[in-house]
């Protein structure tokens, strides 16, 4: 199962600084390589105590085929400190497909670093945690549920509105004994154009673009690279 281009919604709102807006899309992907259709519904909503934020994926190809989804939670009880570009991340995955059966959930706790331009027009954040994937067993055959892993997320808008280049690069430590490895690095760059600049539309928030899977040891051993093109309605 892919992961979406996660925790973008966060970046956007800008994760620790007071924010009064949410953010939610449903994005339509087609992935060519798989030849199958994803659609990912992303909600985010501050508090005042920090923000949540979830997505969920479906694959369909052409009938359902596959599920998954995370939920992250950011603490900032200090949004209004010298501090507020620090927050306490708390995360859970967890999913399943038709051919490999239930994925191993997981649960994540770390740190969170995030900052931006004095226009807000480039965001970004990275965030370090403990990863538990309870069950898992590594290549000694012994259990390895302590791991860990890395993200960096980023947000930029540019030609005045017009376009948007964001994503995020995951890296983490899980043992897959099948493959033979215990690394595994994935990147989802994404690129929308904002049919809402175009004049009479404002009130159309429709994007057209897509988004390219990068991954080594994600689906299977070694580099991959995977494009997707489609379209996202914020609401």
């Amino acid at each position: 199962m892919k992961k979406t281009a996660r925790l973008m919604a966060l970046i956007a709102a800008m994760l620790c600084l007071p924010v009064a807006s949410k953010a939610q899309n449903i994005q339509v992907l087609y992935d060519t390589n798989r030849e199958c259709i994803t659609t990912t519904l992303e909600k985010f909503t501050p508090d005042a105590w920090g923000s949540t934020f979830f997505f969920v994926d479906m694959d369909y190809s052409p009938k359902a085929v596959g599920a998954y989804t995370e939920i992250a939670r950011e603490f900032c009880f200090w949004q209004d400190s010298e501090w507020n570009w620090l927050s306490v991340h708390a995360e859970f995955n967890g999913g399943l497909n038709t051919a490999v059966g239930s994925f191993n959930n997981s649960w994540l706790l770390g740190l969170t670093y995030s900052g931006h331009s004095e226009d807000f027009s480039k965001t970004w954040s990275v965030t370090a945690s403990y990863k538990a994937i309870p069950g898992t067993v590594g290549l000694n055959l012994k259990k390895q549920p302590h791991n860990f892993q890395l993200t960096g997320v980023w947000g930029i808008s540019f030609a005045d509105g017009w376009c948007s280049f964001s994503g995020f690069a995951d890296i983490w430590r899980e043992a897959r004994i099948w493959q033979g490895t215990d690394f595994i690095f994935i990147s989802e760059p994404q690129l929308w154009v904002n049919l809402n600049k175009i004049n009479g539309w404002d009130k159309i928030n429709l994007a057209v673009g897509g988004e390219v899977e990068l991954s080594n040891n994600f689906v299977d051993k070694g580099f991959r690279v995977m494009p997707a093109l489609g379209a996202k309605w914020t609401f």
